[in-house]
């Protein structure tokens, strides 16, 4: 199951060149897909440079016939973070990516988007209540373990709102977002059988549901 998540950003760079005959006058255009392409590199060369934060390239969009130069590009990233600071590193590379191709001669553009969803890193309360969710597991015949990912859900909205939550409820499986997508059949029934236990539990006390959601400050 799910522990802690890291931030997730998507972003749209609109690039602006100018178009120009290709064959006759090349030195009068200026490509907006060469700037995209230099930037698609900076981007995908930052993984690595801080710890546990991702940048992924999805789309170029631009140009058109080969024999004129493309005055617009799109590049399309995503980005993941773990904490506050390496959100606002993230960001701040961005910025500076975008700075260096607006310096390119005869390019403009501008940025959209940031980070939608915020992390939700492990704390107090999120520990607390992964030991609740754990012991009702238990007691159901149930070991569950809580690992970070990368991945994003509503669950890091609920956290910024302030709530301690549990996003991971559903079935098993595996090979998320590829053709070899799967569920564990047996998962449905042991999931049901939790999620009606921790309801259970916070009725009646076990699972104490305000003293968690206090520790969150």
């Amino acid at each position: 199951m799910s522990g802690g998540r890291k931030g997730s950003a998507v972003f749209d760079v609109v690039l602006h060149g100018r178009s120009a005959h290709a064959g006759r006058a090349k030195e009068e255009g200026r490509s907006a897909l060469e700037a995209a392409a230099a930037m698609v590199v900076a981007l995908e060369n930052l993984n690595g440079q801080r710890e546990g934060v991702t940048f992924n390239v999805g789309a170029i969009d631009g140009g058109s016939a080969v024999n004129i130069v493309p005055d617009l590009a799109i590049v399309r990233f995503g980005a993941r973070a773990p904490d506050a600071d390496a959100t606002a590193w993230a960001t701040a590379q961005v910025d500076k990516l975008l700075a260096s191709a607006l310096a390119r001669a005869g390019i403009t553009g501008h940025v959209h988007g940031g980070f939608y969803r915020p992390p939700k890193p492990r704390n107090a309360a999120q520990q607390t209540l992964f030991d609740a969710v754990a012991e009702t597991g238990r007691a159901i015949g149930l070991e569950l373990e809580f690992v970070d990912t990368g991945g994003v859900c509503e669950g890091n909205n609920i956290f910024a709102a302030g709530v301690p939550n549990v996003d991971t409820l559903g079935v098993m499986g595996g090979r998320i977002h590829s053709a070899e997508e799967y569920v564990v059949m047996s998962s449905f029934v042991e999931r049901a059988q939790l999620s009606a236990l921790m309801l259970n539990r916070i009725a009646d006390g076990r699972l104490d549901a305000p003293k968690i959601k206090a520790l969150m400050g």
